[in-house]
């Protein structure tokens, strides 16, 4: 297992494929961790360095108090990438992965050459939508939103297989103290709001 002290937090990452190949990023959506991508990450071609992670409060990453700004977010990916000297990255990522590259790609012109981002919007949801989410989970744990959120991410069919079920326990054994820091740095965030000049 790889760790990383970056920004005040232990980062639980994996860096694989060739060190001096072109570096693909991966940053995975709330209450999933870095697994997320390996069927994607099988189906690449040689020559590239793959590197996953889990953000804070999730997989194996610390999970410090929250709530989380998005900003600590980005910063964590961009402390993460300079501890492992990384330039120029292809950035991918999945709903609140998405938002951390395009803050990443703001902030870091350097570390980020192209993004792709799925899932995800420069706002996603509402403030009051959170707001239930997070009351919800603080009430009865991630498993009182765990059905909701599963008929979200999957198909009926899908639903019915036995590999669903990892995918339910992933999300369930997300540190409720993680799913909340995170689900509060996504509702304080509005990237399509323009800075005042």
């Amino acid at each position: 297992m790889q760790m990383a002290e970056v920004n005040g937090v232990g980062l639980h990452f994996h860096d694989e494929g060739d060190p001096d190949g072109a570096p693909v990023v991966f940053s995975n959506s709330l209450g999933t961790d870095f697994r997320l991508w390996d069927k994607v990450v099988a189906l690449l071609p040689p020559g590239l360095r793959i590197i996953r992670y889990d953000k804070r409060g999730h997989g194996l990453s610390e999970c410090p108090d929250g709530p989380y700004a998005m900003g600590a977010l980005v910063t964590d990916a961009e402390k993460l990438l300079e501890h492992l000297n990384v330039r120029d990255c292809v950035f991918v990522g999945l709903s609140i992965g998405g938002m951390i590259a395009q803050g990443l790609a703001v902030k870091r012109l350097d570390q980020v050459r192209a993004m792709v981002i799925s899932n995800t919007g420069a706002k996603i949801g509402t403030k009051d939508m959170w707001q239930e989410r997070m009351d919800a989970v603080r009430a009865g744990g991630i498993e009182a939103l765990a059905d909701a959120t599963m008929e979200r991410w999957f198909s009926a069919a899908f639903r019915e297989t036995a590999e669903f079920y990892a995918w339910r326990n992933m999300l369930v054994r997300t540190p409720a103290e993680g799913y909340l820091g995170c689900s509060a740095a996504i509702q304080g965030t509005d990237f399509s709001q323009q800075p005042p000049d």
